[in-house]
């Protein structure tokens, strides 16, 4: 029996804003679209375009309220060839939630409050 990965999945509140983030802060681009036939839910799924990895974003019709990240100490985490453009690009966003120079690292946070760590690399 073997596993792979296939998706993560984030609960939003505003699907549009949500993945206009993903698409200008990353790069992603809605790859599949599930729409429940009474309207409750849709699910987005957004990938890289180089991986099978995909980012699932699920809006539920009746949910309001933030959701609860609790300490937030779950992240995804990106690698990018250009971490300098990648960082002037977040910077001017405003999307930088913390920074580690020393581990050459930095987080960028999304519209509901997830975390996205960005790493040097990439091809």
């Amino acid at each position: 029996m073997k596993f792979k990965f296939n998706h993560n999945n984030f609960n939003v509140l505003d699907l549009e804003k949500s993945i206009a983030f993903y698409e200008e802060a990353l790069g992603l681009k809605v790859v599949n679209e599930f729409k429940a036939p009474d309207g409750s839910f849709i699910l987005a799924y957004m990938g890289d375009g180089k991986t099978k990895h995909r980012l699932e974003l699920t809006w539920l019709r009746d949910r309001k309220e933030a959701y609860n990240l609790g300490d937030n100490e779950f992240h995804l985490a990106f690698d990018v060839d250009d971490m300098d453009a990648a960082h002037e690009l977040h910077k001017k966003m405003g999307c930088i939630c913390f920074e580690n120079p020393a581990m050459g690292i930095y987080f960028i946070n999304d519209p509901d409050g997830y975390w996205i760590e960005i790493i040097p690399g990439g091809e």
